[in-house]
């Protein structure tokens, strides 16, 4: 039996909808960042990429989607925003970790719906000191975002996933699992699914390995991974940030989205 090709990007916050698949002979896994994750995919190097939500839109469509599995939040999300010490409408320049494609999106169309700003990007290394001396503005993700200590040198954090919800009232939608046609059957639908599902039941274990030998780190991924992060695909978050990021110019989008043929099971 041919084995799926997965690929999954390496951040903290997708590893509860991989767990245990590295252990399914069914699948054969690997890690990069998100912008190879998509980059991987699009060459038809992967079959199934967990990839940045843009980049479904960017690639030899149609992609299937798994249905109902994703790396979205619900408000705040603490791992993705935006760090600056002037008012976010005077922002002219927003220094970019470009690791991460959505991010990317979402802060360009937030900052221009929201503040009516249309800053201009400076691509960067994920060090929001240097990025504040370059820009008068910086957006950082993943964990690096998530531990960082701005107060300490007096920086304000708009927390994307919270503007856009506030925004929106709407989930929004990071990162989902996309692949070639027929990559996937119903029953490996499921297996993703039920990884989701063991992953979400052992965040404190995912904590553990993740940062072994720091229980204060420990303690704020299993938060982060419980109250921050939902693993459930919101069409109805994800249509509308498609249809903003087409109004920015930055996508184009049908209005249509291709799911590979399954039973919506949420979340446990």
């Amino acid at each position: 039996m041919t084995r799926i090709r997965l690929g999954s990007v390496a951040y903290l916050n997708a590893r509860p909808l991989v767990y245990g698949l590295d252990r399914n002979p069914r699948f054969d896994l690997r890690y990069d960042i998100p912008a190879e994750c998509a980059r991987l995919l699009h060459a038809h190097e992967i079959d199934l990429g967990l990839i940045p939500s843009i980049e479904y839109l960017r690639g030899p469509r149609p992609y299937g989607i798994v249905l109902g599995v994703a790396v979205a939040s619900k408000g705040p999300v603490a791992s993705v925003a935006i760090y600056t010490r002037k008012e976010p409408r005077d922002v002219r320049t927003l220094a970019m970790d470009t690791t991460s494609r959505t991010s990317v999106a979402l802060a360009t169309v937030l900052m221009r719906r929201v503040f009516d700003a249309t800053p201009e990007p400076v691509p960067m290394q994920p060090d929001l000191e240097r990025m504040l001396q370059t820009a008068d503005a910086a957006l950082l993700i993943g964990d690096y975002a998530l531990f960082v200590d701005h107060e300490a040198i007096g920086v304000r954090k708009i927390d994307l996933g919270q503007l856009w919800t506030e925004h929106t009232g709407l989930p929004f939608v990071y990162a989902f699992w996309a692949g070639w046609p027929r990559a996937v059957d119903v029953e490996e639908v499921a297996m993703l699914q039920d990884a989701r599902d063991q992953g979400v039941a052992h965040v404190d274990d995912i904590a553990r390995v993740h940062y072994p030998n720091d229980p204060v780190r420990q303690k704020i991924t299993s938060r982060y991974l419980r109250d921050n992060i939902w693993y459930s695909l919101e069409v109805e978050g994800l249509n509308t940030f498609y249809r903003y990021a087409a109004e920015e110019g930055l996508v184009s989008f049908d209005g249509e989205l291709r799911f590979y043929d399954a039973v919506d099971r949420k979340p446990r």
